[in-house]
């Protein structure tokens, strides 16, 4: 039986953004809001929702510092207003290199304030002949490993193209909860998306919650969606496949034990290079 206290919910959003920044924060508004109302307690937003560009330099030219920009001060007035903890999907956050920027994860806690910060590790590049992107043109790398404890669970951090690196998921240690927040490609995520997803919920046996970008972009860009919640055994608790909207499941943290203790196979590792 579960203490109540294991038990919260979460909430994915889904958006299809696009290049005006202010409209983008104002439809994630409205479904942070609605996810608050549904009792969820930690809601993510998707990779890239403040801004996808006609061009791939526009997500540069919107870059903010760390501590100031409008996508910042949204997420922090966000999670104070419903007091929630918000993971604010990625960030583009000047860096070094005035032609690039970190897509940065930024976690904000009910009273406002930034608890965490993770830098997208593994870039995304791909070339069939019809589609052809290559993140590192316009984003610099992170190198740190991130999670955060939360008063209801450790939450471990990624955003995209990480989910294709188990060893990252690995590196993150004990954690309850993973975050993926995504802006896959519909030629990508039709293949792997939900395979990959489950496949990280399972090696690691904590709750895996995907927010996604999910529809055609202004830039023509399509994106798969399906954000969805996904628990220790694998079974996807909540989807939904294209367009804006939330989808919100209940975590137990009794079924992360359960599972941990029926099947140990974080115990039986023997292989610990990372």
């Amino acid at each position: 039986m579960s203490d109540r206290s294991d038990v919260f919910r979460v909430a994915a959003v889904q958006t299809v953004s696009g290049p005006d920044v202010a409209a983008n924060l104002a439809e994630c508004e409205h479904w942070v809001a609605e996810a608050a109302q549904a009792g969820a307690r930690i809601i993510g937003l998707p990779e890239y929702f403040g801004i996808i560009g006609l061009r791939d330099r526009d997500k540069v030219d919107a870059r903010e510092p760390l501590g100031d920009g409008p996508i910042q001060r949204f997420l922090s007035e966000a999670a104070r207003r419903h007091g929630v903890w918000l993971v604010g999907g990625s960030v583009p956050l000047a860096c070094a290199s005035p032609d690039k920027v970190r897509n940065a994860t930024l976690v904000y806690g009910p009273e406002g304030r930034l608890e965490a910060r993770y830098d997208k590790i593994h870039l995304f590049g791909f070339d069939n002949g019809r589609e052809r992107y290559q993140e590192s043109r316009t984003i610099e790398h992170g190198s740190e490993v991130v999670s955060v404890q939360t008063p209801m669970a450790r939450v471990g951090l990624s955003i995209g193209y990480d989910l294709r690196f188990p060893e990252l998921f690995r590196a993150m240690g004990d954690v309850d909860l993973i975050f993926v927040p995504s802006a896959f490609t519909e030629t990508t995520g039709r293949a792997h998306w939900e395979p990959l997803l489950r496949a990280r919920a399972i090696e690691n046996l904590a709750y895996v919650v995907a927010p996604a970008q999910g529809g055609v972009h202004e830039n023509g860009r399509e994106t798969h969606g399906h954000s969805m919640v996904i628990d220790p055994w694998g079974v996807v608790l909540a989807c939904r496949d294209k367009g804006a909207g939330v989808v919100v499941a209940e975590v137990d943290l009794a079924r992360v034990r359960e599972v941990r203790a029926m099947l140990p196979a974080l115990e039986h590792r023997t292989l610990r290079s990372f």
